[in-house]
């Protein structure tokens, strides 16, 4: 009677368990969600127009520091008396620092987070740039805007914290709007060049031009950390807290259940981004970013020579008027080597403002490119006709003419730079995307700094040889894009490897 009472509740067990209709209410399992779950559930709202607003804003200020350079080039170039390899060599450090700076910004930031390396990269860049309006020579020049382009190099985690905060679907649209603080911040520095140049001098151009980053700085506390990275370091209270303020301020509701993520102890590492898995699509990624910023800075300092020393047409001898500093100086222009003041006209700035203008002239078709064709043939096409209007750059055209090539080139290359960064952003897993951003974003400046030997050095001795080698590179880039082997259009953000 004992046995049969110890074997009973056994059988009952086993019955229980067989039996479908029968669930156990003590293994009901807890619900759980992801990041990217919260993400979507919340949608898109007041917290992303704001993160938008002051997020995007960073690209007013790294615009302005960056098209610094080129409105100022002609008046240093005066003051100094520099040859053409000086005046390349200013922009060329600048983003030597940028991209050395880009790699450890970026490993930092995977380590201890977005906000932080945002932030400190601002008040490095801002304490630079007001120092470099101080300069007292052309060496002190050249050193301290190397600082600055170091610190502008961690701008790019404000893209990051916007990515990692958007829904899939928004993603495509929202990042290509940011291309319109880029052009703010350029025709901002164009525009107050054209005033400040001439009346108080280059100096207090650089002091009014670093405000922007100086108010920025005091905006940050608005922006959390990226929910993404504190709970991929096990920090899911930060996360949750921030998930659920963001939902508050969406009048939005959370998932259900508790908030889980895998804690990733290996961070940040280089050799991920070599992986089997990731190799043949970092280094594509790395050519098209180096080949877009060739060509990108290439345009812009393209410009600045046609317009500073009247290259097209081969009219290089056509004269201009004597400029109020050669004036003051007691010299006239023609008693000047080519290569000293030859200051920007008040039409070549009008110029400029157009062919900016440009940046967002193709914003529409490129959102449209990126969210139907997908990344990789959007900028395939957009990278190919880039390569086509570097070589229309030839053609002896009227000013009209110069300034249509100049303004669909600066359209064209935007655009590239808008999609490549969504594609970077989105391809790499939380562990390793500022990781590749940053190295992506260092490998471009390889091609930024040699833009300006281009541009401003050889340009001068063959104005075709010039264009023909940003043509081919584009057209390098073009293929690179064409055959990247993954397509992000439409995935949601990878967490792990």
């Amino acid at each position: 009677m004992m046995a049969a009472k110890q074997t009973e509740p056994v059988t009952i067990i086993s019955l229980r368990k067989l039996s479908p209709g029968t669930p156990e209410p003590q293994l009901k399992e807890t619900k759980t969600f992801t990041v990217e779950d919260a993400v979507e559930t919340i949608g898109f709202g007041r917290f992303h127009i704001a993160l938008f607003l002051i997020m995007g804003s960073t690209g007013v200020a790294e615009a302005m520091e960056i098209m610094l350079i080129a409105v100022v080039s002609p008046v240093i170039r005066c003051e100094w008396q520099l040859e053409n390899w000086q005046v390349a060599l200013v922009t060329t450090m600048v983003f030597f620092g940028y991209m050395v700076f880009s790699i450890l910004f970026g490993v930092l930031a995977d380590r201890y987070g977005r906000w932080k390396i945002l932030f400190i990269s601002f008040l490095w860049g801002a304490y630079f740039s007001l120092l470099t309006s101080f300069s007292p020579s052309y060496i002190w020049f050249v050193f301290l805007r190397t600082m600055v382009g170091c610190g502008v190099s961690g701008h790019s985690q404000g893209l990051i914290i916007k990515t990692e905060f958007l829904p899939t679907k928004y993603r495509g649209y929202m990042l290509p709007l940011s291309q319109v603080f880029w052009l703010a911040g350029s025709l901002l520095i164009i525009g107050m060049a054209s005033v400040v140049i001439p009346t108080i001098g280059w100096r207090w151009l650089i002091r009014i031009a670093s405000i922007p980053g100086i108010v920025l700085i005091m905006a940050f506390k608005f922006i959390p950390e990226s929910a993404r990275f504190n709970v991929s370091t096990g920090n899911t209270q930060a996360a949750l807290a921030t998930l659920e303020r963001i939902a508050k301020m969406n009048r939005s509701v959370m998932p259900e259940g508790q908030l889980v993520e895998p804690v990733l102890e290996k961070r940040g590492r280089f050799a991920d981004l070599l992986d089997a898995k990731y190799l043949r699509t970092t280094l594509q990624i790395w050519i098209i970013w180096l080949g877009i910023s060739f060509a990108y800075y290439g345009v812009i300092l393209a410009s600045a020579e046609l317009l500073e020393r009247d290259l097209v047409c081969g009219s290089g001898s056509k004269s201009k008027p004597e400029t109020p500093a050669a004036v003051a100086m007691g010299v006239s222009e023609e008693s000047q080597s080519p290569c000293h003041c030859h200051m920007f006209a008040p039409s070549d700035y009008r110029t400029m403002i157009i062919s900016t203008l440009g940046e967002i002239a193709l914003n529409p078709l490129n959102i449209l490119g990126i969210n139907f064709l997908g990344r990789r043939l959007s900028l395939s096409i957009t990278m190919g006709c880039t390569a086509l209007f570097f070589l229309l750059l030839n053609i002896c055209t009227s000013s009209a003419g110069l300034i249509g090539f100049l303004f669909m080139l600066r359209a064209l290359v935007a655009a590239n730079f808008n999609t490549i960064y969504i594609y970077t952003a989105e391809v790499y897993p939380t562990t390793m995307r500022a990781l590749g951003m940053g190295t992506s974003g260092s490998l471009c400046r390889i091609g930024a700094m040699v833009a300006p030997f281009i541009s401003q050095v050889l340009m001068s001795a063959s104005l075709l040889g010039a264009l023909c080698l940003f043509s081919s590179v584009c057209v390098i880039c073009a293929i690179s894009a064409f055959t990247l082997p993954i397509e992000t259009k439409g995935r949601a953000l990878q967490q792990v490897k």
